[in-house]
């Protein structure tokens, strides 16, 4: 018999602030987290705006010790993971610590310790490099180092499947639950890629929006003037449960996680396919999963990334899945404020699906002006909403073709 799971606890670090409650005002208020890149001289690059995390001390969460021995992504990952176990009101006691797991994916991972370090090669030799400088960089640190924080001795992983990466987490985590490997799951993912190379590396593909003056307007899915993504960084973790352990506590519950879907679409490095078959596989297997019908679900937290494949051909899979019912449905990119937060994106979208359901609200998609024909939904334009919400999606599609789809339910009972 499969176990229920639901959400007991969010945490969110963001372009929007650094908290959960910050994010959540920013967002209901259409804010926009985009500026110039501060963190080296973009000067030159084609792109040089980006979400950048603001005001964030790394010291309010870590010994001033150990803080040089991780990269900004794994010190993101901390913040939002004592947010979210703070929020559920969760204790890691002696007792049910092996029943206690942690799942934290990234998609790149240390970025700017592996640059750093680097640039000590070139200049002073091998012998330079910090002895910090691998546990810095390695994805799977992220969930070691929460692991070791909250005395987390339960199922221990990290996805690196691009964009999909803490979608695939925290469904993975779900699953873990669901069989009864554990009863707690601490999932999500973290991302630290504003960089020269992350920067660059994503210009030099012609991914990115170039609208460099106009930086909180360069982000808009579905609009027909979109020209790319903006690279975010941040984190975003939520807290699984086992629906009787939460109770027993008398936990908040956020939402019931029901359903997970995953594909691959087999056509493409990084589009995909003309007919939007693997998104269309994803979101039916996750409905399949939660034993929901296509009429029943309320709201989708898009993938919306503000690229002109990405947006058309999400709106596409949503009108093949849900059919006539497309029309009624709620459709928002939170990236449009937020950014892109690549590997991270689906942990962020996850925390604030949930908080969209628990709290009957959706977040808006901004600066939609001029929505493209092909995107021809109801993408919540320009403000928040109050909505009956009783089955919520989370979309996540990844380079390489790999999908995941999460679905959520309001907690009745």
């Amino acid at each position: 018999m499969k176990r229920r799971v639901v959400v007991t606890g969010v945490g969110l670090v963001s372009s929007l602030g650094v908290g959960t409650e910050e994010n959540w005002k920013a967002l209901c208020a259409g804010c926009s987290g985009i500026g110039s890149i501060t963190r080296f001289d973009a000067s030159q690059f084609s792109t040089r705006i980006a979400g950048e995390v603001k005001n964030f001390d790394p010291l309010q969460f870590i010994a001033k010790k150990d803080v040089k021995k991780m990269d900004v992504f794994i010190q993101y990952a901390i913040a939002a993971a004592e947010f979210a176990v703070h929020d559920a009101g969760l204790e890691v006691t002696p007792e049910i610590a092996e029943r206690v797991g942690v799942f934290i994916a990234s998609g790149i991972g240390g970025f700017s310790a592996i640059e750093r370090e680097h640039r000590v090669l070139l200049k002073d030799g091998p012998k330079k490099i910090s002895p910090f400088f691998i546990p810095s960089v390695i994805i799977n640190l992220a969930a070691g180092q929460v692991s070791i924080r909250f005395g987390a001795k339960g199922p221990n992983s990290a996805t690196v499947t691009a964009c999909s990466a803490s979608a695939h987490a925290v469904g993975d985590a779900f699953e873990i639950i669901s069989r009864g490997a554990a009863d707690v799951m601490i999932a999500g993912g973290s991302e630290a890629a504003i960089t020269p190379l992350g920067v660059g590396g994503f210009a030099a593909m012609r991914a990115l929006s170039k609208r460099n003056d106009e930086p909180t307007r360069a982000s808009r899915p579905f609009d027909r003037d979109r020209d790319g993504f903006i690279i975010g960084e941040g984190a975003g973790v939520v807290i699984l449960e086992e629906y009787e352990h939460a109770q027993a506590r008398k936990a908040p519950l956020y939402a019931e996680l029901v359903g997970y879907g995953m594909s691959g679409d087999a056509f493409h490095v990084t589009a995909p396919s003309e007919n939007a078959d693997g998104a269309v596989r994803a979101i039916r297997a996750a409905l399949g999963r939660g034993e929901c019908r296509p009429d029943q679900v309320d709201y989708v937290n898009a993938h919306g990334t503000s690229t002109p494949y990405n947006d058309r051909l999400e709106t596409l899979a949503i009108k093949t899945v849900f059919g006539d019912h497309a029309n009624q449905l709620a459709v928002s990119s939170t990236k449009s404020m937020t950014g892109h937060l690549l590997g991270a994106a689906g942990g962020l979208e996850a925390g604030i699906t949930a908080l969209a359901i628990r709290r009957q609200t959706l977040p808006p998609t901004i600066n939609l002006d001029t929505p493209d024909p092909d995107c021809d939904l109801d993408y919540v334009p320009g403000s928040a909403r109050s909505a009956t919400v009783r089955y919520a999606l989370s979309n996540s599609f990844g380079f390489g073709g790999t999908n995941a789809v999460l679905l959520f339910k309001r907690c009745d009972s």
